[in-house]
């Protein structure tokens, strides 16, 4: 290969680590998931043991499927849209392996550190200081690896997908740097700069945007990359592209109170969220709608394409989810809702059939690409792998609905005198058949995970770099 080709080449070499990372870590973590849901089958499973309580290992989980699965999913195709719609190799290739290997350090210090007892107790935040500290070096620096590589691009125009990209980048930095203040105690203790009611609205400022940026921002940049490209059509409306972009980000940032209706908080903060949360359907449902209508004249292609079956599905359960939150936000829906399964049910209709089956999907697209392959080693198991998440994520989130309204309506019920008509341990009683279920289901994706994992181990196996390269040099 020639100098020129080399030199004008994409850097698909990070975007490979992360691709497979994406594949190992979504194992991982859904596996973790799955051993969990089987805990609450049979609380024996704990083991009598600290560091497999589910109280220990319900973090790793949650950390192990955002930050790793997702993160390495976010990071691997934002690196491989922004190049190609930028027309530029990446800024730094120094600076994409920093990202590519603090990454990784920070998912194995989670492992090791959560199951131990070191946390700071806030939901998605409960590493340590230290692992804080190095979050934001390596969240930085990709955010420089990034935003350096607009900068240089070849064309005026930025994609509307970098601008979802752009904006999840600069707010998670925010979002993490501010709940993660704290005074450490010694190495692997520390204590919130805040306190009280000011200590949990800022965790949940937090929190929801963590569900608003992470996990929407960024994997919408995603979506409006792979499902014009899978389904081979322009976008359907870039009007409603930049709209949905800029109404999203205005409203998601105001919605993060509604996790805490009925509590300490003061109540016009609780309405405010409860507000800004309804208002969110409306930029929500325009990109569903956006992404959808993209298929106008491709609809066929979904008999044969596994591949933009799983992008249509994601956005099908984005739209259920996106739906689903606001309405959980009013006050008088939440007060049946909260603390009970259905809320469980809500977050995985998002973890599971919106960020995960998108994920695959990108994955299964760009990782032929990325290894100079022409497809998959397998299109009938990528079809396979399909219908084993989709019926896998519906049976989880059904049982959970069904779960979360059984024990809403059982804590609420009362006897003529006052009192309580079910103990707690009833509720939980009529629960065990739901459990069982979610773990099937869980079970299901989790299988279809292995699936994947052996359809892109063929693939990589039979991979031609110098294709692959070729294929990024820029004409």
């Amino acid at each position: 290969m020639s100098t020129a080709t080399t030199s004008t080449a994409y850097n698909y070499k990070v975007v490979r680590q992360f691709a497979v990372m994406t594949v190992i870590w979504g194992i991982v973590g859904m596996a973790l998931g799955v051993f969990l849901a089987a805990q609450l089958v049979w609380p024996a499973l704990n083991f009598d043991l600290p560091w497999t309580s589910f109280g220990r290992l319900r973090p790793l989980h949650t950390n192990a499927v955002i930050f790793a699965f997702g993160g390495c999913a976010l990071m691997g195709t934002s690196l491989y849209i922004v190049q190609r719609t930028s027309q530029a190799r990446l800024m730094s290739d120094g600076l994409a392996a920093f990202v590519f290997w603090g990454w990784q350090a920070v998912i194995v210090l989670a492992a090791v550190t959560l199951p131990l007892g070191f946390t700071s107790t806030k939901e998605y935040a409960e590493l340590e200081w230290p692992i804080d500290i190095l979050i934001a070096i390596v969240w930085v620096s990709y955010a420089l690896l990034f935003f350096g590589t607009v900068m240089k691009r070849k064309m005026k125009h930025i994609y509307v997908g970098n601008w979802f990209f752009g904006a999840f980048i600069i707010t998670v930095a925010v979002l993490h740097i501010v709940n993660s203040m704290a005074m450490p105690v010694s190495l692997f203790k520390s204590y919130s700069l805040y306190s009280g009611a000011t200590d949990a609205m800022i965790q949940w400022w937090y929190g929801h945007n963590a569900v608003g940026f992470y996990l929407t921002a960024g994997f919408l940049g995603m979506m409006y990359y792979f499902v014009p490209k899978q389904a081979n059509r322009p976008i359907y409306s870039y009007r409603l592209s930049i709209v949905h972009f800029w109404a999203l980000i205005a409203i998601y940032i105001w919605a993060g109170p509604h996790h805490l209706h009925y509590t300490a908080l003061p109540d016009w903060a609780q309405s405010l969220g409860m507000v800004m949360s309804l208002i969110l359907l409306a930029p929500s449902w325009g990109g569903m709608i956006n992404g959808m209508m993209t298929l106008s004249g491709a609809w066929h292609k979904l008999r044969t394409d596994p591949i933009l079956r799983f992008l249509v599905v994601s956005l099908a359960f984005y739209g259920m989810s996106t739906f689903e939150g606001p309405m959980m936000a009013i006050k008088t829906v939440n007060a049946l809702s909260h603390y009970t399964d259905w809320t469980i049910g809500h977050v995985h209709a998002g973890a599971l059939g919106w960020v995960a089956m998108i994920s695959i999907g990108a994955m299964y697209h760009m990782i032929p690409k990325v290894f100079g392959r022409e497809e998959m080693y397998s299109v009938g198991l990528i079809n396979v792998h399909f219908w084993l998440a989709t019926v896998g994520t519906v049976l989880y989130i059904v049982s959970m609905w069904v779960n979360g309204i059984t024990q809403g309506l059982m804590w609420r019920a009362v006897n003529v005198d006052g009192t309580l008509t079910y103990s707690f341990v009833e509720a939980l009683e009529a629960s065990h058949p739901g459990y069982i279920v979610r773990m099937i289901g869980g079970a299901f994706f989790l299988i279809g995970m292995f699936l994947m994992a052996y359809n892109v181990w063929r693939t990589i196996r039979a991979h031609q770099p110098a294709e692959a390269q070729a294929a990024a040099q820029m004409a």
